[in-house]
């Protein structure tokens, strides 16, 4: 009997992991997470999913007890991981804005500069990281690690913090000031060499890719159907050019015509009464599940 071939799928536990499940959803992946199993359902009989944390899932990527995983570009270079990238996907646990390690200090602090960190005490969780970007710049200080809360520890333990942030509020609410930035982060899909080798488990990962890359393109966009009269169709395509290559289909009703499109969502609130104006009827917006290019 031939062996079940099966796709063994790290995603990260912790603050991505909502995120991550529901993208894997919208990708046409439904999972579920019980409190009873480290292993969550998978409607697929071809994937293993293992819930693990982001910080982690490159290492056993790079050694083989993972095919592939989810995990920041952060971790990827902590970690110093030889393993081969297969995509870069923008979402995060609260933005669509790519995750920052910045070095941050209290804004009373004298330090204004990586320079001024000579002989100082700096508290992160990514060790390696902070002692490279130091090297870079020739600086000696002391690199301690930091297992959470480092936010607090800038105002009373040490002289610098270096930690993650998206849009920098949670720092300016902890009264802390942004030096310099590290290193910019987002998702990376990644995959084992000798997985990636493997015919079978490559055509599975390309495809959780395309899938995924399908569902993140869809939810900045919306689609668009409409009804105009073939005399105002050059106008209305002249005047709106967020109408890129529309489908445009005859309608029974004579010298009418249906165009459709897919755009931006954010155009849409100006868009529709611009439609309407220059005389399109029947105008329906629609959400999309994926927009595969």
């Amino acid at each position: 009997m031939k062996k079940k071939q099966v796709l063994r799928f790290g995603l990260p536990k912790g603050s991505l992991q909502d995120a991550t499940i529901e993208k894997m959803g919208k990708a046409g992946y439904n999972i579920s997470v019980s409190s009873r199993s480290y292993i969550p359902y998978v409607d697929d009989e071809e994937l293993e999913i293992r819930l693990i944390r982001a910080q982690e899932i490159s290492r056993y990527v790079e050694h083989g007890y993972l095919d592939c995983g989810i995990t920041g570009y952060d971790w990827i270079q902590e970690n110093g991981s030889k393993v081969h990238e297969v995509g870069e996907f923008l979402f995060s646990k609260a933005t669509r804005q790519a995750a920052r390690w910045v070095l941050a200090v209290p804004e009373t602090s004298p330090i204004k500069s990586v320079k001024d960190l000579e002989g100082k005490r700096i508290a992160t969780e990514v060790v390696g990281l902070t002692r490279h970007y130091l090297r870079q710049h020739n600086v000696k200080a002391e690199v301690e690690f930091s297992w959470g809360a480092t936010e607090m520890k800038a105002h009373e333990l040490v002289d610098a913090i270096v930690d993650i942030t998206e849009t920098g509020s949670s720092l300016r609410a902890n009264k802390l000031r942004i030096v310099d930035t590290l290193l910019t982060s987002t998702p990376r899909l990644i995959a084992n060499h000798t997985a990636w080798k493997n015919a079978w488990k490559r055509q599975k990962i390309e495809t959780l890719s395309l899938l995924l890359k399908g569902a993140l393109e869809a939810e900045t966009k919306v689609g668009l159907k409409m009804n105009i009269a073939q005399k105002n169709l050059a106008n209305l395509l002249k005047t709106l050019p967020a109408l890129r290559n529309p489908t445009i289909s005859t309608l029974s009703q004579k010298d009418w015509v249906a165009v459709e499109t897919i755009i931006d969502e954010h155009v849409v609130r100006e868009l529709i009464p611009a439609l309407k104006a220059a005389g399109a009827e029947g105008i329906i917006e629609y959400p999309l599940n994926k927009v595969v290019y």
